[in-house]
């Protein structure tokens, strides 16, 4: 199992919740400071991160992304 944290910026209100709505994010919630959301993704391959980043980026009001990949 593969963890990552997606830093997420967006203008957009409840940005969070249609985060939720796409596939492996296993949790996604408001912040405040630089970035609007963070996003939990779980996957069970390294590759598998790059799809799921590249289907937030698309969201319209996403404006850019910084992902942390868990590393053990």
């Amino acid at each position: 199992m593969v963890k990552a944290i997606v830093l997420v910026k967006s203008p957009k209100k409840l940005i969070a919740a249609r985060l939720k709505k796409i596939n492996f994010v296993y949790e996604s919630f408001p912040v405040s400071g630089q970035f609007d959301a963070v996003v939990i993704i779980k996957v069970e391959n390294l590759s598998e991160i790059k799809d799921i980043t590249t289907n937030i980026q698309k969201i319209i009001g996403v404006e850019r992304t910084e992902t942390m990949v868990e590393v053990q």
